[in-house]
């Protein structure tokens, strides 16, 4: 049987996967890989893979808001994303509950405004599943609106936080850790978050912040804050690689048209 975190984290300190508490998994991204959308990404994040078409803004047909651009999307998970092979249809809570998250988070972050009577569509499809999925979606769909040229005030990333109890005490104080995969989602509490850049002297704003199984707030062993705390900066630097993965695309672009 094989050791979980609970178990090693106290002795070694160290996860399953080697990771300490604040390193994330190896995060891998591209865009523009489907020349046939109005902009695509593809994006890892460890054994999480997730490829991202947007179309539009275009004419939405029956579109009723006057003033704004609709964002609709749609989640494809591949029955062999994960071990059990599970085939999840579009009446899956799950999806659907993924689905309205991130179109509410992109409704109030893009600048739809400047699409009246429109409507973007994203469309992700989940080749491999290995925990942080609302957090991979969310940065594979950030990253190819940027690719359509959908106007926004910065790049929105996610990140998951959870918190861990390194020993059988249970007056320990809880420890956060970053990044979660499919093993330690299901034996910790943990979110996931999703910031945008604040203005200049301002700090980071949370867009999307979702509490993934029940943890403890109040009390001395409060493990909320320490999560949040940890997820904004992770956050920070899943921006960071996001954005080197942009200016390395317009330096390949520049670099084809001179």
């Amino acid at each position: 049987m094989p050791l979980d975190t609970l178990t090693t984290y106290s002795q070694t300190l160290l996860r399953q996967d080697g990771r300490r508490w604040n390193e994330l998994r190896r995060i891998t991204a591209s865009i523009s890989t489907q020349p046939s959308s109005d902009g695509s990404s593809l994006l890892t994040m460890g054994n999480t893979m997730v490829l991202c078409t947007v179309t539009g803004p275009r004419e939405g047909r029956g579109q009723r808001d006057n003033n704004n651009a609709i964002i609709e999307t749609e989640i494809n998970i591949a029955p062999f994303a994960q071990m059990d092979r599970r085939r999840r249809n579009r009446n899956d809570k799950r999806t659907q509950e993924l689905q309205t998250t991130i179109s509410n988070a992109f409704q109030s972050h893009l600048f739809t405004h400047l699409y009246p009577r429109s409507t973007i569509s994203i469309t992700l499809h989940v080749l491999s599943l290995d925990g942080a999925l609302l957090v991979a979606c969310l940065n594979a769909a950030s990253l190819a609106l940027v690719d359509a040229g959908v106007p926004m005030p910065s790049i929105l990333a996610a990140i998951s936080s959870g918190s861990i109890t390194p020993t059988d005490d249970s007056s320990a104080k809880p420890e956060p850790i970053l990044d979660l995969n499919n093993a330690e989602e299901q034996e910790l509490p943990f979110l996931s978050i999703a910031t945008v850049s604040g203005q200049q002297g301002m700090e980071d704003r949370v867009s999307v912040l979702m509490m993934e199984t029940r943890c403890q707030i109040g009390g001395a062993n409060s493990k909320m804050e320490s999560m949040l705390a940890t997820g904004v900066d992770g956050c920070q630097q899943v921006r960071r690689k996001m954005e080197d993965v942009i200016r390395k695309h317009g330096a390949k672009i520049m670099q084809t048209r001179k």
